[in-house]
């Protein structure tokens, strides 16, 4: 018989994820993507339950796949260490944290844009809705990036995924993990800095063609790194280095 433990939070949140997962699928009258995952704090299409919704939308089964598996893989660990009041704690935290970071950079391109991060009857969000733009008030380019903050929702558990991984690193960081593409296993330690970099570079390089929201990765990343810092400091029994 197969003896694998899930602990009971990431049990939840894999089942959580697979039923909305299942739901966007079955259900089709309704765009639950636009209506659970997270849009711009300023977006008319803003809802306050999306902040914690959008952790539990994926867009596609390799989005859900990968995620889900690192939950387990990582989280199963960490959250037997911490217990659930704990875990759940912080996964939530770490996926806050990435959308407040994602939340920030877009507040930059807006007011870069317009010289205010909120719309103050400025932006032709009318036309965004009906995917026009009006070149006599900004270029294509400047249209179609306030059109992508304003009307283009996140979704994922990346951001507090990326929190897991960090904390995993931080917590146990000569355990070594098998890389595709790489003959010979490789310490945490220096699997997930090199992750974390990665994804500062996409983000600032901003690639044509690239919708993932790299800076949501490293604000999850970013807390989960704060977390682990500050209940070490809290706590002279928390084991820091193992």
């Amino acid at each position: 018989m197969n003896n694998i433990h899930i602990p009971p939070v990431v049990k939840n949140i894999l089942i959580i994820n697979v039923i909305f997962f299942i739901a966007t699928m079955v259900i089709t009258r309704v765009d639950l993507g636009t209506v659970l995952g997270v849009y711009y704090f300023d977006s008319p299409r803003f809802g306050f339950w999306q902040p914690i919704t959008y952790m539990f939308m994926h867009g596609g089964f390799m989005h859900i796949f990968f995620n889900m598996y690192a939950v387990f893989m990582f989280g199963s660990v960490l959250e037997q260490r911490w217990g659930a009041k704990r875990f759940i704690n912080f996964y939530l935290i770490t996926g806050l944290g990435a959308l407040a970071l994602q939340w920030a950079v877009q507040a930059f391109e807006v007011y870069q844009i317009t010289g205010s991060a909120i719309d103050r009857g400025q932006i032709p969000l009318d036309l965004f809705l009906k995917d026009r733009f009006n070149p006599a008030l900004y270029s294509m380019e400047k249209s179609a990036t306030l059109a992508s903050v304003y009307f283009t929702p996140m979704v994922g558990a990346s951001g507090a995924v990326f929190g897991l991984l960090v904390a995993f690193a931080m917590l146990y960081p000569n355990v070594e993990l098998y890389i595709m593409f790489i003959p010979v296993p490789v310490k945490v330690k220096y699997v997930i800095p090199v992750y974390v970099v990665l994804e500062l570079f996409l983000g600032v390089g901003k690639f044509q063609g690239d919708s993932v929201a790299h800076f949501a990765h490293i604000g999850g990343a970013l807390i989960g790194f704060l977390l682990v810092k500050l209940w070490k400091d809290n706590n002279r029994f928390y084991d820091y280095y193992e």
